[in-house]
C-alpha cells in the first residue's frame, strides 16, 4: 500500500521549519535551496514509495562517497557538470553571445600552480616510455578575431595508464607532470611537447563505479586534454579536447565530448617536420586554435572561482 502525504499541511509546515524558513538567523539563499531540495527529496519518497531500506542505503552510499572523496567524479557521470554548461549556453544564447571555441566540463583534477613558461612548454618528464611523442599549438583569439599575446593557457592531462599526477595512487609521477601553464608569446600563439593521453576509467569497485553499474551504464572516458584559457577583458574559458579516433569519443560517461573539440591528429613521420619539433622520433601533431569571448557587461558571468580546487 502506498501513501501521500506530501501535499499536506502539516508536511508543509514540517518542510518550512526543518529548512529554516520561521528563523530570523541563518542565510536565506540557503534556505532557499534546502527548502527546494528537501520538498523535491519528499515528494520522491511519496512518488515512488522508497522504503526505509532503500533510504538508509542511500545515506551509506553518500557516506562512502564522501570518505572516498568521489562527489566530483559521480557529479559528471549524472550529467550535473553538463547540465550547468547547458545552462551558460542558455544564457549566452539569450544574450546572444556565441562562442568561438564551446566550453565543456572542467572536471576534478587540476591542481594550481603548475609552472609557467611563455611561448612553449614540455608537459611530460620522459618517464612514461610507453608514450608517443605529441606536438600540440594554436593561436589564441580576442573576441574580435585578433591574436592576443600574453593569454593564458593552463593545460593538464593524464599518462598513458590514465594517471594524473597528485592524484596518481602509484605514486609513480612527479608534481605537476603533464600539467603547465603557457603565456601566448607575441603572435598569440602556445605550443607543448608531452604525450597522448590515453583515455580512463572511474577506480574499479568506486562507489562511482556501482553507482553506474546500478544505472546499467560505463565509467570509461576517451582520451583528451584540458584546458583553462583566460585574458584581460574577456571571459574565462573552460574546455578539454578528445583525442581524435578514441572509440569512446561519443561514449564518454562525463559527457565532455562536444563538436569542435576533437581537432584532427596528424602522424608526422617525415625528416623535415621532426627536425622542424627538434625531434629525432615520429611523433603526433595536433593544432588547436582557441577563441575567446568578451566580457558581459564588464563581468566575467561563467566564472566560478569559488570552486574548491587542490593546489600544490
Amino acid at each position: 500500500m502506498s501513501v501521500q502525504i506530501f501535499k499536506t499541511q502539516e508536511v508543509q509546515d514540517f518542510l518550512r521549519l526543518a529548512s529554516g524558513l520561521n528563523e530570523s538567523g541563518g542565510n536565506p539563499r540557503a534556505k532557499q535551496i534546502v527548502h527546494r531540495l528537501l520538498s523535491d527529496l519528499f515528494k520522491a519518497i511519496d512518488d515512488l514509495d522508497i522504503t526505509s531500506d532503500e533510504y538508509w542505503a542511500g545515506i551509506a552510499y553518500l557516506n562512502t562517497l564522501g570518505a572516498r572523496g568521489e562527489a566530483g567524479l559521480l557529479s559528471p557521470g549524472l550529467g550535473l557538470d553538463r547540465f550547468l554548461d547547458m545552462r551558460m549556453d542558455a544564457k549566452d544564447k539569450e544574450l546572444g553571445v556565441e562562442n568561438g571555441t564551446p566550453r565543456t566540463i572542467e572536471g576534478p583534477l587540476y591542481v594550481a600552480g603548475a609552472p609557467e613558461a611563455k611561448g612553449f612548454a614540455r608537459l611530460d618528464d620522459g618517464s612514461d616510455k610507453a608514450g608517443h611523442t605529441l606536438i600540440m599549438h594554436g593561436t589564441v583569439y580576442s573576441a574580435d578575431g585578433k591574436p592576443m599575446p600574453n593569454a593564458k593557457v593552463e593545460v593538464w592531462h593524464c599518462d598513458t595508464r590514465g594517471f594524473y599526477s597528485h592524484f596518481d595512487p602509484t605514486g609513480l609521477q612527479a608534481p605537476f607532470n603533464m600539467r603547465r601553464t603557457i603565456i601566448t608569446d607575441d603572435n598569440g600563439r602556445y605550443k607543448f611537447q608531452s604525450i597522448v593521453p590515453h583515455g580512463y576509467g572511474v577506480p574499479p569497485g568506486s562507489p562511482t563505479e556501482k553507482c553506474l553499474t546500478a544505472l546499467g551504464r560505463h565509467g570509461q572516458r576517451p582520451a583528451h586534454i584540458h584546458f583553462f584559457v583566460s585574458h584581460d577583458e574577456h571571459r574565462k574559458l573552460t574546455t578539454q579536447i578528445n583525442i581524435e579516433g578514441d572509440p569512446l569519443i561519443n561514449d564518454d560517461f562525463a559527457y565532455a565530448t562536444r563538436e569542435g573539440l576533437v581537432p584532427p591528429v596528424i602522424e608526422r613521420t617525415d625528416e623535415a617536420s621532426m627536425k622542424a619539433h627538434g625531434l629525432d622520433h615520429p611523433f603526433a601533431e595536433i593544432v588547436f586554435d582557441i577563441r575567446l569571448t568578451a566580457l558581459i557587461d564588464g563581468v566575467d558571468n561563467q566564472v566560478n572561482d569559488q570552486r574548491p580546487r587542490a593546489a600544490a
